[in-house]
Order: C-alpha cells, then sequence, then structure tokens
C-alpha cells in the first residue's frame, strides 16, 4: 500500500521564522566568518602583502636577474633584506613599487597628463569573477608603479573584505553614500588606505544600497538633476591624485552601475563561456542602451569608451558547451573580446576562500602549475590594461603614444 505524501493532521507544524529568528542567524554568520577571517589571516587578523624574490622582482621591472643587484646598485634602489633563513633576499611591496617606478619610469602617467584613467568592471550577473578581476587590475597596476583607487559601489562590499577591510567595520561616512545623498561633492572625504601599498579604497558596506532610494529622490525633487553624473562629478578632484581609479559594480544594472560606467574611461566586461552567463551579458547592454537613448535624447548624453574589453573568465575546457559558447562570444563581440582567458582552476577557489587574489597566494601554491597558468592569464590582462590606460592619459593630453 502506498504511502500518504500528505501531512499528518496530527503532527505539528513547524514555526515560522521571524526578524528576531533572522538576526539571531545573522550573529551567528558574523560569528562563524568573524572566526574564518581570524583563522585565515593567523597570526593576525588584519591582511598583509607578500613578500617578493628576486626573480619575481625581476620579472616585475623587466631586467635579466642576473643583471639585477648590479641594477639596483646603481640606480640606488632597495637591496633586499635576507629571509629568516638566509637563503635569499626578499623585497616588500612598498619596495618592489619604488623599483619599478625607476626601472619602468616611461610607463608610468606623463608630467602633462592630469587626470585618471577610470575603469569599470561590470556585468548583470553575479558569480563571474568581477571582483576578483577588479582587485586583481588594481594590485597588478600598482605593483607596477601605478597609485590606484578602488571604488566599491556594491553593498555586499566584497572587494572591500578583499582589500583588508571588514565591511561590518565601515561607516557611512566611509562610503560612497554622502556624496549619492548630496550631502558632499567631492569623494575625497571617503579615501581609505589598504594593506595593499599604492591601492587605497572607497570602501562599502550594506548601508550603501540605500544609493538606490538616494538618487531618485533627489531626480523626482529636482528634475533637471542629472543622476547618472554624481559619481563622475565626485571623482574630479581624486582624478589628479591617482593614476588609475577601478571601480567595482553590483551584479546588476543599477543606479550606482550607471553612474560608475558614466565615469569610466573604460569598461572591463567579464563572461564565463557558458549560455546563461552569455545571454546575460546580452540583457545587460539591452538594459544600458534603455536607459542611455532617452538620455540621449534629452539632454544631448552621448557617452563614448576610450575601450570595452570583454574577459572571458572562469573559463574551463572540460566543460562540453564551453567550446561552442566561446565561439558565440567571439562573434558577438569580435575585437572586444581580449586575447586572454582566465582558466578555472583549484587556485583561484582557494585564494577566494582566503580572502585574496592570485597575488596573494603563499609560497607553498605558488611554485605550482596550476597557479602559474592563473596568475600569467592575469598578468597579461594587467600588461594589456596598462597598454589602454596609456592610451587614456595621451588621449587626455592630446599626445601621440
Amino acid at each position: 500500500m502506498a504511502t500518504s505524501m500528505l501531512p499528518s493532521k496530527n503532527k505539528p507544524l513547524p514555526p515560522t521564522i521571524g526578524l528576531d529568528e533572522i538576526s539571531e542567524m545573522e550573529g551567528r554568520l558574523t560569528a562563524v566568518l568573524d572566526k574564518v577571517r581570524t583563522t585565515m589571516l593567523a597570526p593576525s587578523s588584519k591582511k598583509k602583502p607578500p613578500l617578493f624574490t628576486s626573480a619575481q622582482l625581476a620579472q616585475i621591472v623587466g631586467c635579466e636577474k642576473n643583471k639585477l643587484p648590479y641594477q639596483l646598485k646603481k640606480r640606488n634602489l632597495p637591496q633586499g633584506t635576507l629571509s629568516k633563513t638566509g637563503a635569499r633576499r626578499e623585497w616588500t611591496l612598498a619596495e618592489v613599487r619604488e623599483c619599478s617606478r625607476d626601472f619602468r619610469s616611461e610607463m608610468m602617467r606623463p608630467a602633462d597628463s592630469t587626470t585618471a584613467a577610470t575603469i569599470c568592471v561590470a556585468n548583470f550577473k553575479g558569480g563571474v569573477a568581477k571582483t576578483t578581476t577588479s582587485a586583481t587590475i588594481a594590485q597588478g597596476l600598482s605593483l607596477r608603479g601605478h597609485k590606484v583607487l578602488v571604488i566599491d559601489t556594491d553593498p555586499q562590499g566584497s572587494i572591500t573584505e578583499l582589500l583588508g577591510v571588514r565591511p561590518t567595520d565601515v561607516e557611512i561616512n566611509e562610503t560612497i553614500l554622502p556624496l549619492y545623498q548630496g550631502e558632499q561633492d567631492s569623494l575625497d572625504y571617503a579615501v581609505r588606505p589598504t594593506y595593499w601599498d599604492g591601492v587605497d579604497i572607497v570602501a562599502a558596506s550594506p548601508i550603501v544600497y540605500d544609493a538606490e532610494f538616494a538618487l531618485p529622490v533627489r531626480q523626482m525633487q529636482d528634475p533637471h538633476f542629472e543622476f547618472w553624473a554624481v559619481l563622475d562629478l565626485g571623482l574630479d578632484s581624486l582624478r589628479e591624485k591617482y593614476d588609475v581609479i577601478v571601480i567595482d559594480t553590483p551584479p546588476s544594472l543599477s543606479y550606482s552601475t550607471i553612474n560608475a560606467i558614466m565615469s569610466a574611461d573604460g569598461l572591463v566586461i567579464p563572461v564565463p563561456p557558458n549560455a546563461l552567463d552569455f545571454a546575460s551579458s546580452a540583457q545587460f547592454w539591452r538594459l544600458y542602451l534603455d536607459f542611455s537613448e532617452p538620455i540621449r535624447k534629452q539632454r544631448g548624453v552621448d557617452k563614448h569608451f576610450n575601450f570595452i574589453n570583454v574577459l572571458m573568465t572562469r573559463v574551463d575546457n572540460q566543460e562540453s558547451m564551453s567550446g561552442e559558447v566561446r565561439r558565440w562570444i567571439m562573434a558577438a563581440y569580435g575585437d572586444s573580446v581580449l586575447p586572454i582567458e582566465i582558466p578555472k582552476t583549484s587556485i583561484a577557489s582557494t585564494a577566494s576562500a582566503e580572502f585574496g587574489t592570485a597575488y596573494d597566494v603563499s609560497d607553498a601554491m605558488s611554485g605550482s602549475r596550476t597557479w602559474k597558468r592563473a596568475h600569467d592569464a592575469y598578468e597579461r590582462l594587467v600588461e594589456l590594461t596598462e597598454e589602454q590606460v596609456i592610451g587614456v592619459w595621451a588621449s587626455e593630453s592630446n599626445q601621440t603614444i
């Protein structure tokens, strides 16, 4: 005889779940996260930048390893410090950046260029390595000697966490929200340093979500209010202080994302080669056009970008459809697709679990073939991005590359 799937009339119903129960759950989550963070970042719960070997330094500055000691001495640059075992010399991140600026002086922002190149990393969908891409671009450019500012516009605060700041410790006056509310005209008030030398941040926390209410309210109060230009104007004073500004966005076409896009010189769109992510990217552009076309007609605002990069991320050649979707992406985006692919690797997952990127990995992982594959792909991404950044500086200062 078949057993009935209907609930028994005599069996008590489970208790409902209200705000008190959810608050209790959130408290447990916070406690567990704090414990995880403390364990991962032991002996301190604060992130520390890696140290660099002579081989790594030579690669970063573009010098042959056997000539590096002579060149460092000749240029009066840091000689490094012997490791605890005395087996090798190591350089701090700040020392690497000092060497980069000297060895790579021709790649630094020209004196007659007074504005940073602004890069927005965006996608309509989460889980596409958007935040990891933003953080890696920022770290990689800083290693090459550039001064970088990261703007976190995502209420989840993922890049804030990656750069060593707990979103739960971020106050409202350390986020973009006062700018969006009209209480501030410039973002200078919110800039703070990170553990990574050469990278500062305007952090985010869940309170940033209020921007999605603040901007439409201001528009209702003033029909002439240009809600899409608030971030762009708020960055003006900072563009003189930084070489590059990287904006990480929420996984939606929100008011914050629109502001980020409209303030950018170039866009980076991470797209994994699977059907759902490809379809989501098409929706992203359709929504962007739905917003932009009326603005162009009514206000005469016609946004132009120096570059749009489509970056294939989380690429797994073992997946049967990845090759087919890759062809779709190439057909749709053409020359905008970057000639590199970020592989889906266990190293990337491990680094993310430890609140880091490929640049944060331990010595034990950095010697693996898997790490090198991921690291080399990101290095190539940073190299191509730097070339485009130099192009932005040149266009701003009317130089010829």
